[in-house]
């Protein structure tokens, strides 16, 4: 039995996904309460263009924090294939 009563923890991924909705539940309505205050006000053009520019100067961010691409995998896989062919396959 573990922590949360369960015999083999079996419900665990369960109340994982359940909070995990109910999260993006509270999330989205936050998100709509909000919008729904932003509808209201005189200068809803000008917030979309901030906002436009705010998200693609965080997608900018985003991708400069990806590594640097290394070597491709297939390709990786290709050369250790026919290193192993190269090499002699002899039984």
């Amino acid at each position: 039995m573990d922590a949360e009563g369960n015999r083999d923890g079996g419900g665990r991924p369960m109340l994982v996904l359940a909070g995990l909705v109910d999260l993006a539940l509270d999330t989205c309505g936050s998100a709509l309460r909000t919008a729904s205050g932003l509808l209201h006000r005189a200068d809803v053009g000008e917030l979309a263009r901030q906002g436009g520019q705010d998200l693609r100067a965080r997608g900018r961010l985003a991708v400069d924090r990806l590594p640097a691409g290394g070597p491709a995998h297939l390709e990786v896989l290709a050369r250790s294939a026919r290193s192993r062919s190269a090499g002699g396959s002899g039984g």
